[in-house]
């Protein structure tokens, strides 16, 4: 039941220790507020990691080639690595029971492509089905590249979103013709990518088209598989990781490249890259919530601090109501009121501070490694109750104190 008189006797007290009381609650507000603002920036880290591998796949191995360093079964160090359709196919074969999705690419950097009176650079990349989910590419408006579109050799493209704004403004684009290299290529269909512009700066024409129109031959740039997740995110780590040695093994046993040379044959496991960074995240996360704690602990020490000086001035106080017949449960219950009002105002004017600077700064925070910084307002309110809690638990030896005290003793008390 609402006691309005006790309540006021708690504000009178309080009034009374302003200065104390003030410091007090500025601390405890703080350390609630410090808290929530690093909880939100680390949400916020989480989520621009998170928004970095989304750009593709995140269980993704990537396969591209350089110059080797080292001399190997009588062939002389400085030779190219070149994959070749066949590399793609073994691998494939030897490891389709593991991989999800698999594609090659063969690539023309700074293609020029025109449409109309339109014309700009854009990276022409010859590819397959699988890699518009390796690459996580959206399609908007048309289709992706087909398998048939590789066996026949197509002229057919997909374009970026950027692509599309550039040559053809408002206009639709599917089953208009663009010239690649003078070139026609029917656009079939439109991709949005997680990468933005500089993702989107490009078309997809069928591997076997761009092998065929630009004197490629066999050869392919690189190559992309994903490889299938298991349920555990360790085993995941542990089989991607296997299957891209595994596959570092075979590309150099095909080309003859000395096991120990790593500028020949390069392999990226992104899941294995993915799993340092979450860790990291994870170890600031642990960070902020150290530091936010420490600074609430201290607010929780002042708590504590300023019911001792509450209870050694009101001694007498409390041996007349010892006196007068007052219970030691009623002398505890009046220190912890006290305690809990200062920690539980404190506590949600911080929260409330804070979830207000997130809410108003957040959106306007521009950084690929920093994205809506939030925190989940359960965890806020869950975090609140108990500083209150502890507040609770900080009066309790001052009030225990002031509830063994003896009328006669308190009464003389100077």
């Amino acid at each position: 039941m609402f006691d309005i008189e006790r309540w006021q006797e708690i504000f009178e007290t309080l009034r009374k220790n302003k200065l104390r009381t003030f410091l007090t609650g500025l601390s405890v507000a703080s350390g609630i507020f410090i808290l929530v603002i690093l909880l939100g920036f680390s949400e916020g880290i989480a989520n621009g990691v998170k928004s970095q591998f989304e750009q593709d796949a995140t269980n993704r191995v990537s396969v591209w080639t350089g110059v080797t360093t080292k001399g190997y079964k009588g062939l002389n160090p400085g030779r190219y690595i070149q994959l070749k359709n066949s590399s793609f196919e073994a691998v494939k074969n030897q490891y389709d029971d593991y991989l999800e999705y698999g594609t090659k690419d063969y690539m023309i950097w700074g293609g020029t492509v025109s449409y109309k009176n339109e014309t700009g650079n854009y990276r022409v990349r010859g590819t397959m089905p699988d890699n518009q989910f390796i690459e996580n590419a959206d399609i908007g408006s048309g289709r992706f590249i087909s398998q048939s579109d590789i066996q026949q050799r197509k002229k057919i493209a997909v374009i970026g979103n950027k692509m599309k704004k550039d040559l053809f403004k408002d206009e639709d684009p599917i089953n208009k013709n663009i010239q690649v290299y003078g070139m026609n290529f029917k656009v079939v269909g439109v991709f949005f990518d997680p990468g933005g512009d500089r993702e989107e700066s490009q078309v997809y024409i069928p591997v076997s088209t761009a092998q065929a129109v630009f004197n490629g031959g066999e050869d392919i740039r690189n190559m992309a598989f994903t490889v299938k997740m298991a349920d555990d995110f360790d085993e995941a780590v542990a089989m991607s990781n296997a299957i891209a040695s595994g596959i570092e093994q075979k590309i150099k046993e095909i080309h003859t490249v000395a096991p120990d040379d790593v500028s020949a044959v390069r392999v990226r496991n992104t899941l294995e890259q993915a799993e340092k960074i979450y860790s990291l995240v994870a170890t600031i996360k642990a960070v902020f919530w150290f530091v936010g704690i420490g600074t609430i602990i201290a607010g929780i020490v002042g708590v504590g601090n300023i019911m001792l000086i509450i209870v050694k001035e009101r001694t007498k106080e409390i041996g007349i109501r010892k006196a007068l017949g007052a219970l030691p449960m009623s002398i505890v219950g009046m220190i912890l009121q006290e305690a809990v009002f200062v920690t539980m105002f404190s506590g949600l004017f911080g929260l409330i501070l804070g979830l207000g600077l997130l809410e108003l700064v957040g959106p306007q925070i521009e950084s690929d490694f920093i994205k809506y910084p939030q925190v989940d307002f359960n965890i806020a309110i869950t975090t609140v109750f108990l500083l209150v809690l502890a507040g609770a638990l900080a009066g309790f030896i001052p009030a225990y104190r002031a509830a063994m005290i003896k009328p006669i003793d308190a009464l003389r008390d100077e």
